[in-house]
């Protein structure tokens, strides 16, 4: 295992202040009264391309030697490495090429050529695509520019914590969210030399969560399951160089559900007016809820990216109105006569809520001859109205059925 010297961090926040760009801090009140302490976020959604990475790319790229860029530089990934890679090699006039995943977003795939590379798509995973990366710098010489396996990407990475001492001179923890670990180790590693009272959490997505298991075993593990909206920290294992300062410098990594993720992505964007996609949104996730309580503030929160599918953003958006409380899906059996539905939607109304759609089905086998079934979405004020709309519907007896 490689390790990272301060020394090598310092030369790359040289390196990278002079490209990236010194994203703010914000306050979060809604974060601050749930966690009893100042919590702030530190916006690399702001970052050039949406998120931290071509820290890391920038100054991996910038240390090659002229053979070495003459070659060019190729890179796998689903979207936020590959933006990051095009973009330093453009910045310094050297050819990239990235593979990325058959299934990777449009927008993320569009950015990528923008940038400049040559885009290739192939395999289902990340994993995949970076066999067929390996398989090309093998036949054509190119370097291969790895999203977090690298000490130059792990020192780029943590010219983020050098800015965050700077702006919250007082932060006690730094929760950050995690995929890799390329990000996580380099916060750790200068946290450690230049604040080493400042904790370290690391938070993952419970569905792909490589790291519990991997700190547990004391060396790198495949996680076990990879499904989860967070594509942006859905690694299958963590990397060496990452592993080897993590399990010695962080002091805990926590997982969030995607019900959480979906949650902390819309409180982002309404209370903080920040589109942050659900990777970037994990350390929110954990604050939101039991995970992370009672941890010594100030908090700085890394938002560690932005880009999101338009489409991915709606869908996730209208999970978290229903995970809110906000939205309620129900079945209701109602009699097959005139002014059934009627008198439904009356009861609905009178209990406050609004109706956003209404199919009406007779076709259901388990419906007897007179009724029939209506799908009924509403919109709520919280939770506690959830429950008053239903306990309204089934006092005038309908037989309901909540699905969210």
């Amino acid at each position: 295992m490689e390790s990272v010297e301060f020394g090598q961090v310092e030369a790359a926040a040289r390196v990278v202040g002079a490209v990236v760009r010194r994203t703010p801090v914000v306050g979060s009140r809604v974060l601050s009264e749930r966690a009893g302490v100042p919590v702030w976020l530190k916006c690399e959604n702001l970052q050039r391309t949406g998120s931290f990475k071509p820290r890391g790319a920038y100054n991996r790229i910038a240390n090659l030697s002229p053979a070495e860029r003459a070659r060019g530089v190729v890179a796998a990934s689903a979207g936020n490495h590959a933006q990051g890679v095009a973009w330093s090699a453009a910045e310094l006039g050297i050819t990239s090429t990235v593979f990325m995943p058959i299934g990777a977003s449009l927008p993320k795939l569009v950015a990528t050529r923008a940038y400049g590379a040559e885009v290739h798509q192939v395999g289902e995973t990340i994993d995949e695509s970076l066999v067929a990366a390996k398989e090309f710098a093998e036949r054509t010489g190119a370097t291969l520019i790895h999203p977090f396996d690298h000490p130059d990407i792990v020192a780029g990475q943590a010219s983020v914590a050098l800015e965050i001492l700077e702006q919250v001179p007082d932060v006690r923890t730094v929760v950050v969210p995690t995929g890799g670990g390329g990000l996580l180790a380099g916060v750790a590693i200068a946290m450690n030399h230049c604040a080493p009272q400042v904790g370290v959490v690391g938070v993952q997505a419970a569905e792909a969560a490589a790291w519990p298991d991997s700190l547990r075993a004391g060396t790198p593990m495949r996680a076990s399951r990879m499904s989860t909206m967070a594509d942006g920290i859905a690694v299958g294992m963590p990397g060496a160089v990452p592993f080897g300062h993590v399990s010695k410098l962080v002091s805990r990594i926590v997982t969030v559900d995607e019900e959480a993720l979906s949650k902390a992505l819309l409180l982002c964007l309404e209370r903080a007016k920040l589109i942050v996609e659900p990777a970037g949104a994990a350390g929110v996730a954990a604050l939101l809820g039991t995970e992370l309580r009672d941890l010594p503030g100030p908090i700085v929160v890394i938002l560690s990216g932005g880009n999101i599918d338009p489409l991915l953003l709606t869908r996730v958006i209208n999970h978290g109105l229903s995970a809110a409380g906000r939205y309620l899906a129900m079945r209701v059996t109602i009699s097959d006569r005139p002014g059934a539905l009627s008198a439904l939607l009356g009861v609905v109304g009178r209990a406050g809520a609004s109706v956003v759609d209404v199919v009406h089905s007779r076709t259901g086998t388990w419906l007897a001859v007179d009724e029939v079934e209506v799908s009924l979405t509403v919109e709520m004020r919280g939770p506690a109205h959830r429950d008053d709309v239903l306990d309204a519907l089934r006092d005038a007896g309908f037989r309901v059925r909540a699905e969210l």
